[in-house]
């Protein structure tokens, strides 16, 4: 089974394997499970890295960790195809919880685009389930 990771999702996974709930990790166990991030997702790690320190201590550079992403944690970065702005563009909007980060919009249309599932920790997210959105939430 395919599963597009959060970026919290991912955090979790390289630095706090804690934050992570069980059935979250059986999923990852599974032999055939794949997981794929987005390069949104990417993006919003390298800034972390580069702005807040996030990871600082984990890798040595930026570049690092995004090398890491794949070898290290055998997760597969996705490219944004334009189909995935086009479910961006038409996406609504969770207004009622003020969820007004483009990251998150483009991770979950690029979830949507391509009908896989979804893990996030983000109680906003259970929104965009109406709109085609296969979320697994993590329980943290």
């Amino acid at each position: 089974m395919r599963y597009l990771i959060d970026t919290n999702i991912f955090i979790y996974l390289s630095t706090d394997y804690h934050s992570l709930d069980l059935d979250i990790l059986a999923l990852f166990g599974e032999p055939n499970s794949l997981l794929y991030i987005s390069t949104e997702s990417v993006r919003e790690l390298i800034v972390a890295y580069n702005n807040k320190g996030w990871g600082n201590k984990k890798w040595k550079t930026a570049e690092d960790m995004v090398r890491s992403i794949e070898e290290t944690y055998f997760v597969e970065i996705l490219p944004i195809q334009k189909e995935v702005m086009r479910t961006y563009a038409r996406l609504r909007i969770n207004n009622s919880q003020n969820h007004r980060d483009p990251s998150d919009h483009v991770i979950i249309s690029h979830a949507m685009t391509l009908k896989i599932p979804l893990i996030s920790s983000d109680t906003r997210f259970d929104f965009y389930r109406r709109q085609g959105l296969n979320l697994i939430f993590n329980e943290k």
